[in-house]
Protein backbone atom coordinates (compact mmCIF):
# COMPACT_ATOMS: atom_id res chain seq x y z
CA UNK A 1 0.00 0.00 0.00
CA UNK A 2 2.00 3.26 -1.19
CA UNK A 3 1.57 6.63 0.02
CA UNK A 4 0.80 10.15 -1.46
CA UNK A 5 -2.13 11.89 0.64
CA UNK A 6 -4.80 11.11 3.20
CA UNK A 7 -8.53 10.98 1.56
CA UNK A 8 -9.87 12.80 4.93
CA UNK A 9 -8.84 15.66 6.97
CA UNK A 10 -8.05 14.55 10.60
CA UNK A 11 -5.68 16.97 12.52
CA UNK A 12 -2.68 15.03 12.72
CA UNK A 13 0.60 15.63 13.85
CA UNK A 14 3.70 16.07 11.40
CA UNK A 15 2.41 18.16 8.84
CA UNK A 16 0.74 17.66 5.87
CA UNK A 17 -0.86 13.75 6.08
CA UNK A 18 -0.31 10.95 2.90
CA UNK A 19 -2.44 10.01 0.44
CA UNK A 20 -2.96 6.25 0.64
CA UNK A 21 -3.18 4.58 -2.54
CA UNK A 22 -4.97 1.60 -3.35
CA UNK A 23 -7.48 -0.35 -5.01
CA UNK A 24 -9.98 1.69 -5.20
CA UNK A 25 -8.06 4.86 -6.07
CA UNK A 26 -5.71 3.13 -8.52
CA UNK A 27 -7.66 4.08 -11.45
CA UNK A 28 -8.36 7.50 -10.60
CA UNK A 29 -4.32 7.83 -9.76
CA UNK A 30 -3.25 6.33 -12.32
CA UNK A 31 -5.33 9.22 -14.73
CA UNK A 32 -4.19 11.90 -12.75
CA UNK A 33 -0.18 11.01 -13.09
CA UNK A 34 -0.52 10.67 -16.99
CA UNK A 35 -2.16 13.48 -17.37
CA UNK A 36 0.33 14.45 -20.42
CA UNK A 37 -1.85 11.00 -22.45
CA UNK A 38 -5.24 12.99 -21.70
CA UNK A 39 -7.14 13.16 -25.09
CA UNK A 40 -7.83 16.85 -24.19
CA UNK A 41 -6.37 18.77 -21.31
CA UNK A 42 -9.33 18.55 -18.84
CA UNK A 43 -11.03 15.89 -17.08
CA UNK A 44 -12.96 15.51 -14.49
CA UNK A 45 -12.71 13.49 -11.19
CA UNK A 46 -15.62 12.22 -9.04
CA UNK A 47 -16.22 10.03 -5.78
CA UNK A 48 -17.55 9.64 -2.58
CA UNK A 49 -17.08 12.41 -0.02
CA UNK A 50 -13.96 12.38 2.22
CA UNK A 51 -12.71 10.07 -0.40
CA UNK A 52 -9.34 12.40 -1.11
CA UNK A 53 -10.40 14.20 -4.15
CA UNK A 54 -8.53 17.48 -3.10
CA UNK A 55 -5.48 15.78 -1.84
CA UNK A 56 -5.65 14.39 -5.33
CA UNK A 57 -5.83 17.36 -7.20
CA UNK A 58 -3.21 18.91 -5.34
CA UNK A 59 -0.65 16.10 -6.37
CA UNK A 60 -2.30 16.54 -9.77
CA UNK A 61 -1.37 20.48 -9.82
CA UNK A 62 2.05 19.78 -8.26
CA UNK A 63 2.93 17.44 -11.17
CA UNK A 64 1.27 18.94 -14.31
CA UNK A 65 1.01 23.12 -13.27
CA UNK A 66 -2.47 23.15 -13.78
CA UNK A 67 -5.41 24.38 -12.45
CA UNK A 68 -8.15 22.75 -10.34
CA UNK A 69 -11.85 23.17 -9.59
CA UNK A 70 -13.44 21.87 -6.85
CA UNK A 71 -17.06 21.09 -6.35
CA UNK A 72 -16.88 22.29 -10.04
CA UNK A 73 -20.82 21.06 -10.11
CA UNK A 74 -21.68 23.70 -7.75
CA UNK A 75 -20.01 26.64 -9.68
CA UNK A 76 -21.09 28.92 -12.30
CA UNK A 77 -21.46 26.98 -15.32
CA UNK A 78 -20.22 30.35 -17.32
CA UNK A 79 -17.05 30.51 -15.78
CA UNK A 80 -16.72 26.60 -16.28
CA UNK A 81 -17.21 27.24 -19.71
CA UNK A 82 -14.77 29.52 -19.62
CA UNK A 83 -11.88 27.95 -18.05
CA UNK A 84 -12.15 24.73 -20.09
CA UNK A 85 -12.16 27.34 -23.52
CA UNK A 86 -9.10 28.61 -21.60
CA UNK A 87 -7.86 25.28 -21.33
CA UNK A 88 -8.47 24.24 -24.35
CA UNK A 89 -6.13 27.05 -26.24
CA UNK A 90 -4.04 26.70 -24.02
CA UNK A 91 -2.87 23.27 -23.03
CA UNK A 92 -2.53 23.80 -19.88
CA UNK A 93 -4.53 21.01 -17.87
CA UNK A 94 -7.68 21.31 -15.77
CA UNK A 95 -8.97 18.96 -13.57
CA UNK A 96 -12.47 19.44 -12.45
CA UNK A 97 -13.41 17.73 -8.88
CA UNK A 98 -16.99 16.76 -8.08
CA UNK A 99 -19.04 14.16 -5.97
CA UNK A 100 -20.90 13.29 -9.26
CA UNK A 101 -20.36 11.97 -12.17
CA UNK A 102 -20.30 14.56 -15.24
CA UNK A 103 -23.71 13.03 -16.16
CA UNK A 104 -25.49 13.54 -12.89
CA UNK A 105 -25.07 17.61 -13.06
CA UNK A 106 -27.89 19.43 -13.61
CA UNK A 107 -26.24 21.87 -16.33
CA UNK A 108 -28.32 24.18 -18.42
CA UNK A 109 -25.69 25.46 -20.71
CA UNK A 110 -25.75 23.51 -24.01
CA UNK A 111 -22.17 24.06 -25.15
CA UNK A 112 -20.91 22.82 -21.49
CA UNK A 113 -23.26 20.05 -21.07
CA UNK A 114 -21.73 18.87 -24.74
CA UNK A 115 -18.00 19.21 -23.50
CA UNK A 116 -18.67 17.21 -20.59
CA UNK A 117 -20.69 14.32 -21.93
CA UNK A 118 -17.13 14.16 -23.79
CA UNK A 119 -14.73 14.77 -21.16
CA UNK A 120 -12.60 11.95 -19.57
CA UNK A 121 -13.95 11.09 -16.28
CA UNK A 122 -12.35 8.95 -13.94
CA UNK A 123 -14.00 8.00 -10.27
CA UNK A 124 -12.14 7.35 -6.84
CA UNK A 125 -14.78 3.81 -5.40
CA UNK A 126 -15.29 3.35 -1.39
CA UNK A 127 -12.29 1.68 0.22
CA UNK A 128 -11.85 -2.26 0.34
CA UNK A 129 -10.52 -3.57 3.20
CA UNK A 130 -7.42 -3.30 2.50
CA UNK A 131 -7.84 0.47 2.39
CA UNK A 132 -9.76 0.79 5.33
CA UNK A 133 -7.49 -0.82 7.66
CA UNK A 134 -4.68 0.96 6.00
CA UNK A 135 -6.52 4.62 6.54
CA UNK A 136 -7.38 3.75 10.25
CA UNK A 137 -3.62 2.57 11.50
CA UNK A 138 -1.97 5.94 9.73
CA UNK A 139 -5.28 8.53 10.51
CA UNK A 140 -4.87 7.19 14.07
CA UNK A 141 -1.08 7.21 14.14
CA UNK A 142 -1.08 10.40 12.70
CA UNK A 143 -3.06 12.24 15.38
CA UNK A 144 -0.69 10.34 18.11
CA UNK A 145 -3.29 7.94 19.56
CA UNK A 146 -1.57 4.73 20.76
CA UNK A 147 -3.46 1.58 20.33
CA UNK A 148 -3.08 -1.84 19.82
CA UNK A 149 -1.82 -3.32 16.56
CA UNK A 150 -5.23 -5.49 16.05
CA UNK A 151 -7.23 -2.36 15.95
CA UNK A 152 -7.14 -1.37 12.55
CA UNK A 153 -7.89 -5.02 11.49
CA UNK A 154 -10.79 -5.59 13.92
CA UNK A 155 -12.57 -2.12 12.59
CA UNK A 156 -12.09 -2.21 8.74
CA UNK A 157 -13.60 -5.46 9.18
CA UNK A 158 -16.68 -4.06 10.63
CA UNK A 159 -17.11 -0.42 10.36
CA UNK A 160 -19.27 0.76 7.43
CA UNK A 161 -17.79 0.64 4.07
CA UNK A 162 -16.89 4.01 3.42
CA UNK A 163 -14.34 6.90 3.89
CA UNK A 164 -17.15 8.96 6.16
CA UNK A 165 -17.36 6.17 8.38
CA UNK A 166 -13.73 6.18 8.66
CA UNK A 167 -13.39 9.56 8.98
CA UNK A 168 -16.00 9.26 11.77
CA UNK A 169 -14.81 6.66 13.52
CA UNK A 170 -10.89 8.12 13.79
CA UNK A 171 -12.71 11.72 14.98
CA UNK A 172 -14.44 9.80 17.88
CA UNK A 173 -10.85 7.23 18.74
CA UNK A 174 -8.77 10.17 18.40
CA UNK A 175 -10.38 12.61 20.60
CA UNK A 176 -11.13 10.03 23.34
CA UNK A 177 -7.28 9.04 23.28
CA UNK A 178 -5.95 12.20 23.19
CA UNK A 179 -8.16 13.41 26.20
CA UNK A 180 -7.31 10.37 27.95
CA UNK A 181 -3.90 9.38 27.45
CA UNK A 182 -4.90 5.61 27.06
CA UNK A 183 -3.96 3.21 24.61
CA UNK A 184 -7.09 2.44 22.44
CA UNK A 185 -7.74 -1.45 22.52
CA UNK A 186 -10.64 -3.60 20.83
CA UNK A 187 -12.41 -3.72 23.73
CA UNK A 188 -12.49 0.10 23.97
CA UNK A 189 -12.70 0.76 20.35
CA UNK A 190 -15.55 -1.60 20.01
CA UNK A 191 -17.36 0.54 23.42
CA UNK A 192 -16.52 3.99 21.78
CA UNK A 193 -17.91 3.43 18.13
CA UNK A 194 -21.26 1.65 19.61
CA UNK A 195 -21.79 4.60 21.75
CA UNK A 196 -21.35 6.89 18.99
CA UNK A 197 -23.85 4.59 16.44
CA UNK A 198 -21.29 3.62 14.29
CA UNK A 199 -21.25 0.06 14.53
CA UNK A 200 -23.93 -2.01 16.22
CA UNK A 201 -24.87 -2.99 19.65
CA UNK A 202 -24.98 -6.40 18.67
CA UNK A 203 -22.32 -7.87 16.87
CA UNK A 204 -20.58 -11.11 16.09
CA UNK A 205 -16.77 -11.04 16.50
Amino acid sequence: MSQIGLPFDWQERGGEAPFIAGEANRLALAHIERWREWPIPISVLSGPARAGKTALGRHFAAISGGTVIDEADAQAEDMLFHRWNEARDSGVPLLLITDRAPGEWQVALPDLRSRLAAAPHVRIEEPDNALMRALIETGLARAGSAFAADVPEWIARRLERSYAAVAAALDVLNRASIESARKISVISAKEMLQNCHLLPIEEED
